[in-house]
C-alpha cells in the first residue's frame, strides 16, 4: 500500500482529520476496565495479550479475574505455568499464557516488577511482538508511537487510499500512521486509541457504518466504495487441530490430578491420526506433559 501523500485526495486535511475523530472519540469512547486511570503498566500488558484475536466481550471477565488475582508480574511468576495455563481457560491460543508467564518471570527478575516504557525494551520481553510492545508504550505511557492492529489499517486503507480492504500487513503501515498522528503526544496517545476504535466499532470489515463516520472526507467513499477483489480467507474452527487441541486440553483444565490416556482417546475419535498430531503439538508446545505411566498433565503439575 503507498504512503499517505499531502493532498492526496481533495479537500484532506490531516488536522480536521485529527479533530474530527478526536472529537467522536469523546463521545463514543467505550468504558473499558482497562482504559481507567488507575490500570498499571503490567495490566495494560495483560489486556494486549488477551485482546489479540480474541474479542472483548470475552476478555473482560477474564481481564478482571486475572488483574485481581496477579496485580504485579511477580504474582504471576511465583504461580506454576500449569495452573496460568488453567486460568486462561477457553480464550484462544493458550500458548499466549504460557508466554506472559515468561514475561512475569522476566520482569519480576530482571526489571524489579516494572514494566518498561520504551519499545526497544520492551520488544526483549517473551511473548512481546511490534504491536503489543507499542500498545504498551502508547497506552500504558503516553508515548508518541503509531499502533496499528487491523482495524487502524482497514480505517487507513479506506479513508486515506480509497481501498476497501486492509490487504496484508506491510512496513508502510506504521509509516501511514504516523504521519497522521498529532504532534501534540497527549493527543496523539488518544488519537491512536480513537483510529482502533472507529475500526472497531465503525469501519468494520464488513457492513461499515459509514452514516456514523466522523469523517467529513473519505477517499473510499468518494470513489463509490468500490468492492474488494482480494480473494477472503475463511479461518474455521470446527474440525481443525485447534479443536482437537482445545478439547485436550479442556481435559486436563477440568481435572485436579493426571488425566489417563483413555480419556484423551475419547476427546475425538473421528480421526485418531488428528488427535494425535494434536497432542504431539501440545507436548512439543510444552503445553501438556506426558507422565512416565503414561498419564497427562498441564506443565508443572505431574
Amino acid at each position: 500500500m503507498a504512503d499517505i501523500v499531502p493532498n492526496a485526495y481533495p479537500a484532506h486535511d490531516r488536522s480536521a482529520y485529527q479533530r474530527q475523530l478526536l472529537a467522536w472519540f469523546d463521545v463514543h469512547e467505550r468504558d473499558l476496565p482497562w482504559r481507567k486511570p488507575e490500570v498499571t503498566a503490567w495490566q495494560i500488558l495483560i489486556s494486549e495479550i488477551m485482546l489479540q484475536q480474541t474479542p472483548v466481550v470475552r476478555v473482560i471477565p477474564k481481564w478482571t479475574e486475572w488483574v485481581a488475582r496477579w496485580p504485579v508480574p511477580s504474582a504471576m511468576a511465583e504461580t506454576g505455568v500449569g495452573e496460568v495455563v488453567r486460568a486462561w481457560g477457553k480464550l484462544g491460543y493458550p500458548r499466549r499464557a504460557m508466554r506472559l508467564r515468561e514475561c512475569a518471570v522476566v520482569l519480576a527478575e530482571r526489571f524489579d516488577d516494572v514494566v518498561p516504557a520504551d519499545v526497544e525494551t520492551l520488544l526483549t520481553l517473551p511473548g512481546i511482538g511490534d504491536y503489543t510492545a507499542r500498545a504498551v508504550a502508547c497506552f500504558a505511557f503516553g508515548q508518541s508511537v503509531p499502533v496499528v492492529d487491523i482495524n487502524v489499517r482497514r480505517v487507513i486503507a479506506r479513508s486515506i487510499h480509497g481501498v476497501g480492504d486492509a490487504g496484508n500487513a506491510a512496513k508502510s503501515d506504521l509509516t501511514d500512521a504516523e504521519r497522521l498522528l498529532p504532534a501534540e503526544r497527549a493527543r496523539s496517545t488518544r488519537f491512536s486509541a480513537a483510529i482502533m476504535e472507529l475500526g472497531a466499532l465503525v469501519c468494520t470489515a464488513k457492513n461499515p457504518s459509514c452514516h456514523a463516520c466522523p469523517l467529513s472526507h473519505c477517499r473510499w467513499v468518494e470513489l463509490g466504495r468500490p468492492a474488494v477483489t482480494t480473494p477472503k480467507k475463511v479461518q474455521k474452527f470446527a474440525g481443525t487441530d485447534r479443536q482437537v487441541r482445545g478439547l485436550i486440553l479442556d481435559q486436563l483444565r477440568g481435572s485436579a490430578e493426571p488425566v489417563s490416556r483413555s480419556r484423551i482417546d475419547a476427546v475425538w475419535t473421528t480421526d485418531v491420526g488428528q488427535r494425535e498430531r494434536a497432542l504431539d503439538s501440545l507436548l512439543t508446545d510444552g503445553l501438556v506433559e506426558a507422565l512416565p505411566d503414561g498419564r497427562f498433565a498441564l506443565p508443572g503439575e505431574a
